[in-house]
């Protein structure tokens, strides 16, 4: 089998990559010589291309995309073309222009792309009646302070990747349509700058979403500023609230895993019109603050 890596340029495809050398032989192509040689460092035996077409040219069996954001849909579109399983690292779109890009590809059951988190193993363990929920809440500890020294600017840019509300709000929503569905509206969301001021986005974020069939109430609580990553559902009912915190295994691992089930010729575990609602939400949270 031979998985190619198309860019590296967040850090999740090298967690991705750690996994998928055990199964498979690795090919990579990534512009910048700096993120090249630390993945290259790693997997000195993975083949390096000098472009996307001679990476398509290996015959991958599957592909794992990681450009920025604006860059998602022009590179996809050949991956398609080529009609293997592809895993879009997030996100795949941050403003409507680039979400719009996508549509016009029909991506189908080979893509796959969201948070890791639903695939966490105490977020799967996680069982919700919709009728005894009350609301639902899920708060996002991730800091962006590598943002504010200059990392990855992109990503911080609200035209670009989007900022915090939608790089780091995407957790939080991908759990709760996870959980509830796809069938969600947005309210209303609101975005503060609290503790790094050269930020281009923010780094304190919240949204309010609510499910049309139910009618069920969701709050998205994003927190850029911390000591400590980690994300937190909290499900509450009548007879209380129960929670679980997601901290060590955050699902990188059985990510990867299903991607390889699609690889395998199994559909994506995450249907595009679900994983298109994620997006639709982000964006309309990007716009409304």
């Amino acid at each position: 089998m031979r998985i190619a890596l198309a860019g590296l340029a967040t850090s999740h495809p090298y967690a991705d990559a750690r996994v998928l050398a055990r199964h498979a032989e690795l090919a990579v192509w990534e512009p910048d010589p700096e993120r090249l040689a630390r993945f290259t460092a790693e997997h000195p035996a993975a083949t390096v291309c000098a472009g996307l077409p001679e990476l398509l040219d290996t015959a991958p069996d599957g592909v794992v995309l990681t450009v920025p954001t604006p860059l998602v849909a022009g590179a996809l579109e050949p991956i398609l073309e080529l009609g293997v399983p592809v895993y879009v690292n997030k996100p795949a779109a941050a403003t409507r222009e680039q979400l719009l890009a996508l549509d016009r590809l029909r991506p189908g059951e080979h893509v796959l792309t969201g948070s890791v988190l639903r695939f966490a193993p105490a977020f799967r363990a996680l069982r919700v009646d919709p009728a005894e929920v009350l609301a639902v809440r899920v708060t996002v500890r991730h800091d962006v302070g590598q943002w504010a020294r200059g990392h990855s600017p992109w990503q911080d840019a609200p035209e670009e990747g989007g900022g915090t509300l939608v790089t780091m709000g995407l957790h939080g929503v991908e759990l709760l349509v996870a959980l509830l569905g796809p069938d969600a509206r947005l309210i209303g969301a609101g975005g503060a700058v609290r503790g790094y001021d050269t930020l281009r986005s923010e780094d304190t974020g919240l949204m309010a979403l609510q499910w049309w069939g139910s009618g069920i109430l969701g709050t998205v609580e994003i927190l850029g500023v911390t000591d400590d990553d980690s994300y937190t559902v909290t499900v509450h009912t009548r007879k209380g609230s129960e929670e679980v915190v997601l901290h060590d295994d955050l699902g990188f691992e059985a990510t990867v895993e299903a991607f390889l089930s699609m690889v395998g010729g199994a559909p994506s575990p995450v249907p595009w019109p679900e994983a298109r609602a994620v997006l639709d939400l982000l964006i309309s949270a990007r716009e409304s603050a």
